[in-house]
């Protein structure tokens, strides 16, 4: 059965009709009059499927883009977000800073021994005196989350910079997606140790693990509200049955002064004075690093911190108070649950039981939570801690989705989709899945990678933050952050040399961060790289002029000395080349490049006359770009089509290409023609341009 439309025809056709994606091929024969167009019933059903599809395939794209679409950037360039009271941004970085409660004090258990609260005091003061000082200074000059990397990042000029900057960015993603593999893999270790775990979840490690980072960033596609409110739920609750536990250990200990006898006897024997211990303990500081994380995170969300009402995008005082207030209390909070952690671990669970294999190894108060509470309450205990450490990755993805779409789209070394929540959750899941299965889910083999991204930016912070002292001549602040900053690298220089697979991660990282940065900036060359256009009153007055003479011819033109026989002459060359009429009205167009490193920015344009002639001057990161964003500009302003005009470069074209590339310039006038064919894909709307010579 078939449907039949008759045409008239008189010669033989062919056509390709497109429809979004569909292609309908269109067959006529000759005929004197009329001729038959025939349509398969079955075409017409996978015709309405490919609409379906295209409409579920729209709906999935909207759906990923969603929060990029409503988010836009405000008079400062940074982007507003929903923002919620500090206390409960608190629980969001907390999960990860609180969660190493989960095996801090086992780590320190196994490390320092009987000295173990001792090292502990060691780390306590660091973070209160050390680590708390630096990121306070860190979110009153980095307000809007793009961290310390945002104070180092104009340190070197032009390419130098970015690449700085993509080395660090490349140890925050070691720092932030190890968080994320590391944590649910000791989540998985937690519900395998278990004494009621079946034998189903003693045999699939990576399994486990790979279901709890989907659930994590199922969470994540769904929004950030939704990922607060199981924050806040899960550090509420983890803190309680803390309390629970070391109080209950407290009194144990209190009720058995013996055992803190015993350890003092052991301690003295093992150490012989307090000033020994002290030193012992600096030594073991930078086995203990580990909990000095959550700090990059809490300055990395920063745009979740609810400020007050007479904030600016220049100067947010209330959200920087209110991180103040976040990172402050949560230090003082984990502070207090070390020094108390480790001193009843230390006092109460026998020193073999810390060792790998041992009922204490990674999980200390799970230990006396079952030791002194019964089974019951334990596997409760289990677990809030396995839930926790599942949740810790929050943190981590967090940091992730605020920071890198303030730098890698901003360079042009990412998508413009990189600015959407959604789909990097899903780039960043899958980053994650990967490392799982490579490192099968082991927490001792992620842990070197994992110390060694959290120490680099701790130094990195302290550095940035020296420097700030320094340049505001402020001689005691610079010399008590030098000496911090000396502490921090001499940890994170033992931590490398100690687990030196953590440096070797890290490079991967790295590599792989500039590897695909680079690409990305090759394949968005193209693109107009224009945020928007400002105008002085005298270009302003030359765009008026030219709506309302005739065609609008602009001579793109290289400035030299800038006097008027220069412009002379170019003009009488052009004409000549190019054939302009003579009389007709021509405008001089002059883009030089600034820094060519940067990608995107505001096109200032300044009218300028030297003598008769009439030239619009500006400054930009890539010549041919710019000069095809004014033209559109122009088009736009004046609803004429402007011709541009240039001359022929001699030359190698890949000299001119990685010129392009490097410097912003080579040969302009195809580049420019390309950059205006993929901005404008209607040639009838599409600005002239004409190359003489």
């Amino acid at each position: 059965m078939q449907d039949t439309t008759f045409i008239n025809a008189p010669i033989c056709t062919r056509a390709l009709i497109y429809d979004h994606d569909q292609v309908i091929f269109l067959s006529v024969q000759p005929s004197v009059t009329k001729v038959g167009l025939t349509a398969h019933k079955g075409d017409l059903f996978m015709t309405q499927a490919a609409q379906q599809t295209h409409k579920t395939r729209s709906g999935i794209r909207q759906w990923l883009l969603d929060d990029h679409s409503k988010s836009q950037p405000n008079s400062s360039g940074h982007k507003e977000q929903h923002s919620h009271p500090w206390w409960q941004v608190m629980c969001l970085t907390g999960v990860d800073y609180f969660s190493t409660l989960g095996y801090q004090p086992g780590i320190a258990a196994l490390a320092a021994g009987t000295l173990s609260p001792f090292a502990t005091l060691v780390l306590v003061l660091l973070t209160l005196f050390g680590a708390l000082p630096i990121y306070r200074r860190v979110a009153a000059e980095s307000p809007h989350g793009e961290g310390s990397i945002a104070m180092l990042e104009h340190l070197l000029p032009w390419w130098q910079g970015k690449l700085f900057v993509l080395c660090l960015l490349g140890f925050l993603a070691t720092d932030f997606i190890i968080t994320i593999t590391l944590s649910a893999a000791d989540a998985t270790a937690h519900i395998r140790q278990n004494p009621f775990a079946v034998g189903f979840l003693q045999n699939h490690t990576i399994l486990i693990t790979l279901i709890l980072i989907a659930g994590l960033g199922g969470i994540f596609l769904k929004g950030f509200r939704e990922a607060m409110g199981v924050a806040v739920l899960l550090v509420s609750l983890y803190l309680l049955l803390n309390v629970i536990v070391i109080g209950v250990s407290i009194v144990e200990v209190a009720t058995h002064p013996t055992m803190l006898a015993d350890w003092k006897n052991a301690l003295f024997i093992a150490h012989g004075n307090p000033l020994l211990m002290l030193g012992i303990s600096l030594i073991l500081f930078p086995k203990l690093a580990l909990g000095l994380s959550g700090f990059e995170t809490g300055v990395a969300v920063m745009p979740l911190v609810q400020g007050n009402a007479h904030d600016t995008p220049t100067n947010p005082a209330g959200r920087i108070a209110n991180t103040h207030k976040l990172l402050t209390t949560a230090a003082i909070i984990m502070s207090l649950f070390l020094i108390t952690s480790s001193i009843v671990t230390t006092v109460l669970i026998p020193a073999e039981a810390f060792e790998e294999g041992g009922a204490a190894n990674g999980r200390a108060l799970a230990y006396l939570a079952h030791e002194y509470l019964g089974e019951w309450f334990g596997t409760a205990y289990d677990l809030s801690t396995i839930s926790i450490l599942w949740f810790a990755g929050a943190s981590a993805l967090a940091g992730l989705l605020n920071i890198v779409p303030r730098y890698l789209p901003r360079y042009g070394m990412a998508p413009n989709w990189a600015n959407a929540t959604r789909p990097l959750v899903l780039v960043f899941v899958a980053i994650a899945f990967v490392v799982t299965i490579i490192f099968r889910a082991d927490v001792d083999a992620q842990g070197g990678a994992y110390a060694t991204g959290v120490l680099v930016l701790m130094s990195s912070a302290a550095i940035a933050v020296t420097l700030v002292n320094w340049h505001r001549q402020s001689r005691s602040g610079t010399i008590i952050f030098a000496l911090i900053t000396l502490l921090f690298i001499y940890t994170t220089l033992v931590n490398i040399y100690e687990r030196p697979e953590g440096i070797k991660i890290a490079s991967l990282f790295i590599g792989a961060i500039i590897i695909t940065s680079l690409i990305s900036r090759v394949w968005r060359s193209t693109e107009l790289r224009v945020q928007r256009y400002e105008l002085d009153e005298l270009a302003q007055q030359f765009v008026e002029e030219a709506k309302r003479n005739g065609p609008i011819r602009i001579i793109a033109n290289r400035k030299q000395k800038g006097d008027e026989r220069e412009y002379r002459i170019k003009e009488r060359e052009v004409r000549e080349d190019t054939h302009i009429p003579p009389g007709a009205h021509v405008y001089f167009l002059e883009i030089s490049v600034r820094d060519s490193s940067e990608f995107a920015d505001v096109l200032q344009v300044r009218g300028v006359t030297v003598g008769p002639y009439r030239i619009f001057r500006a400054n930009a990161p890539a010549v041919p770009n710019s000069i095809a964003a004014f033209l559109i500009y122009l088009r736009d302003r004046t609803n004429k089509i402007p011709h541009i005009y240039f001359g022929w470069a001699e030359g190698n074209p890949l000299h001119y290409l990685m010129r392009f590339i490097l410097f912003g310039e080579g040969d302009i006038a195809p580049v420019t023609r390309e950059v205006l064919r993929r901005a404008e894909h209607n040639p009838e709307r599409r600005p002239a341009v004409h190359v003489g010579g």
